[in-house]
């Protein structure tokens, strides 16, 4: 029997759209239906940088502006949205950012050939929700913050569900990050943005902006609240259905950025791994991670007393782990400041506090 090639433009889907590149990674966002909150689910006054749902980057140069939470508040077909709530009557200045961020790796965005003259068009697709009308900003970004495209999405009813779609022609000009585990292309929603971060939408500009001019800005209405789900980032001109990759595919794709191997709030006694005292001083244990990470992962772990115990012919107790031989696909950790024990004794390393975890952070 011989056998063909199949041309896939050929191809369509049961609602009669071609199937041309809906195969693989269609949507460059992770985490869009934000299913995956490794970090828990609850961030009151989070800090610049911080992360929540996974992926997920909380930006702002004012401390103390929103709360972001999970909520079970979702248009159908999916489960939980994020929910940001803005604390105060903010009067924002000229240099004011607020943001809620995605950045996609290189690797993942490399395809779209941005700085180039085959620079694809991309379209972005969500379902929003706000006790705001109006007109909402946004932007794509480069790495260096020197190439944006800001956007605007309208709001037309109150706590009401509505489906947002935004088709951005590719840079064809700038520098952007190639085949690389760097910042391939940068997502901001924008929360909150003063005249000096904010430009015109719709074009591609010399510059580093969040957001668009005219925008509505949440954190400048007390209470006002703004959800997203569904977010979708694909190549070509026209949305398509939300690309729904299996539960476990998902987290996969969020571990190679965060991936928190033990969390006492869970469970008590959460084994971290078997460990040893390497010598009297200094205890030792190791973790190999589910799925490679994107670089090296730093050990992020809660400090306080007695949060770690090495149970076994021993019960000693300490309070911090630290970094020792890590890679991309394991990561090795020691105390040698508090442990104190025999050469050679092992037993299971536990966490002996609702507030200690063991996680490794690999985020862009």
């Amino acid at each position: 029997m011989a056998y063909g090639t199949v041309n896939a433009d050929l191809m369509t889907t049961s609602d009669g759209v071609s199937s041309s590149g809906l195969y693989g990674f269609k949507n460059r966002i992770i985490n869009g239906n934000m299913m995956v909150w490794q970090r828990g689910t609850t961030f009151n006054a989070p800090a610049d940088g911080d992360y929540n749902a996974d992926r997920w980057q909380y930006g702002a140069n004012q401390s103390g502006k929103v709360n972001i939470a999970q909520s079970s508040s979702a248009p159908s077909g999916f489960s939980y949205s994020a929910l940001v709530t803005s604390t105060s009557s903010y009067s924002i200045g000229a240099s004011d950012l607020f943001r809620y961020t995605q950045r996609i790796e290189g690797f993942n965005t490399a395809d779209l050939a941005f700085g180039t003259a085959s620079a694809s068009t991309v379209t972005l697709s969500f379902w929003v929700r706000s006790s705001l009308t109006g007109t909402f900003g946004g932007s794509l970004q480069n790495n260096n913050g020197d190439r944006s495209y800001p956007f605007t999405y309208t709001i037309n009813s109150a706590n009401t569900w509505e489906y947002e779609t935004i088709t951005i022609a590719g840079d064809t000009t700038g520098t952007w990050v190639g085949a690389t585990n760097g910042n391939g292309l940068q997502l901001n929603f924008s929360l909150g943005a003063g005249s000096s971060r904010i430009g015109t939408a719709g074009a591609w500009a010399a510059a580093g902006y969040y957001g668009a001019t005219g925008q509505t800005n949440l954190v400048a209405t007390n209470a006002a609240t703004w959800q997203i789900v569904g977010v979708q980032l694909e190549k070509g001109s026209t949305a398509t259905s939300f690309d729904y990759r299996p539960y476990g595919t998902e987290e996969l794709l969020c571990q190679r950025y965060y991936y928190k191997h033990a969390d006492g709030s869970v469970a008590s006694n959460q084994i971290v791994s078997i460990g040893f005292y390497e010598s009297s001083g200094v205890i030792f244990g190791s973790v190999k991670f589910p799925v490679t990470m994107r670089a090296i992962p730093t050990n992020v772990s809660a400090s306080g007393t007695n949060y770690y115990s090495l149970f076994g012919v021993m019960n000693d107790q300490f309070n911090s782990l630290s970094n020792a031989l890590t890679s991309v696909n394991q990561a090795g950790f020691f105390n040698a400041s508090e442990a104190s024990g025999t050469a050679g004794q092992t037993g299971s390393l536990r966490l002996n506090s609702s507030s200690a975890f063991v996680a490794f952070s690999a985020e862009l």
